[in-house]
């Protein structure tokens, strides 16, 4: 498993027992410390302050994460998606809207979490996520929080070029 990978599962399963532990204050540090000690115990140190930053970034922006997943998942209230699969949409969220897009890439933060919860939830689980992610990606994208893909904007300037050019081009 890649170190990064490694790093967001540690996070997410803290976040997860955290969560599922009542959320109380203060837990979270024992939490990561254990976690990472027990399933991390190779883990560069530049990816223990990974897990840590990850985790701590999804508690400091949780009430606007949640709201976030509220909105992309109306019919999915907060306390009805399963543990897991909150974690992993926190955590993704965070790494889509908070984290520094030049260290991971929208559509890497997007994947990874998909891969967390196809690993520890289930199947369906990773179509949920990939859909309240790529919802809010889409989001993002069309108010210009995020920069087109270099996809769409190929077509974007093909779409320009095919439009800007007359229809025969034996009449110039």
């Amino acid at each position: 498993m890649a170190s990064r990978h490694l790093a967001r599962s540690i996070a997410m399963q803290s976040l997860y027992e955290w969560d599922f532990g009542g959320k109380g204050d203060g837990t979270l540090d024992g939490i990561l410390e254990r976690n990472t000690r027990e399933f991390g115990p190779g883990l560069a140190d530049t990816n223990k302050e990974f897990v840590d930053r990850l985790a701590n970034g999804v508690i400091e922006h949780m009430s606007s994460i949640d709201r976030i997943i509220e909105n992309a998942a109306p019919e999915w209230p907060l306390e009805q998606i399963t543990i897991v699969d909150r974690n992993v949409l926190r955590l993704g969220l965070y790494e889509l809207i908070f984290g520094n897009r030049e260290e991971v890439p929208p559509k890497v933060a997007i994947n990874e979490a998909i891969e967390l919860a196809k690993n520890f939830s289930g199947e369906s689980s990773g179509k949920f996520v990939n859909g309240v992610l790529g919802t809010v990606y889409r989001e993002l994208e069309s108010t210009g929080q995020i920069p087109p893909s270099e996809k769409k904007e190929k077509q974007k300037v093909k779409a320009e070029k095919e439009n800007s050019s007359p229809e025969n081009p034996q009449e110039l």
